[in-house]
């Protein structure tokens, strides 16, 4: 059971990228997914969630809200992250998550049990 971040890569201000979190070993679109990033000194962040195939709802944090968007392929066992505008704020190395609590916000990571090993993404001109 685990969970393969791939997609990262150098990008200048302004570009896109797109990164995928493919899963084996369980069929994905029974659990809620997020993206969490961490930058070189900073906590781990909350950057989107999608909910399970049940009702398929999607969250974003405010920074990249209008910007980044979420979605599964459930005949790939995969979620994406589409990521435009990016910023070099951006940069960080992101991961992919399985959520299996829900007593909190989707956005802590306490709520996930199965962790990608994570892709870089930086931002520079």
């Amino acid at each position: 059971v685990q969970l393969q971040a791939s997609g990262g890569g150098l990008v200048q201000p302004g570009g896109s990228l797109r990164l995928s979190c493919a899963a084996s070993g369980f069929t994905l679109d029974s659990y809620g997914i997020g993206w969490f990033r961490q930058a070189p000194g900073k906590d781990r962040e909350g950057v989107s969630y999608r909910s399970n195939s049940g009702d398929s709802r999607t969250y974003y944090s405010d920074s990249v809200k209008g910007r980044f968007t979420i979605s599964r392929d459930n005949a790939n066992n995969t979620v994406y992250l589409q990521m435009n505008s990016l910023k070099p704020e951006d940069t960080a190395v992101y991961y992919c998550a399985r959520r299996v609590t829900w007593g909190s916000s989707w956005s802590l990571a306490i709520n996930y049990d199965i962790w990608g090993r994570g892709t870089e993404v930086t931002v520079s001109s």
